[in-house]
């Protein structure tokens, strides 16, 4: 597991920029920098959140797609399912175990 992962998601204003493409995946650089601008009031310019974008691209949270000009943003959920498999939460009626 990479730690761009957790260096990503260590960050709030990436965590919003996820929470928006969960909303609504597929956004364009200037649909998201319209939607924290409006709907969060961060006052971020584009290449800031062009960069924090790329930085959850690295870390496979987002991924990104071509069609003519435009550049499309989709949210990728499956680094994030690599955290819950490497600590599975333990089945509260098995029996438990003990460590020495």
């Amino acid at each position: 597991m990479a730690d761009d992962l957790f260096k990503a998601l260590a960050d709030p204003t990436r965590r919003i920029i996820l929470d928006e493409l969960t909303e609504r995946s597929g956004q364009t650089l200037f649909e998201i920098c319209s939607r924290l601008s409006m709907k969060h009031q961060l006052g971020i310019s584009r290449q800031a959140v062009s960069q924090h974008l790329a930085l959850l691209e690295a870390a496979g949270l987002v991924e990104t797609r071509r069609e003519g000009r435009y550049k499309f943003h989709d949210l990728n959920t499956a680094p994030l399912r690599q955290i819950a498999e490497r600590w599975p939460i333990p089945d509260p009626s098995g029996p438990e175990k003990s460590t020495p």
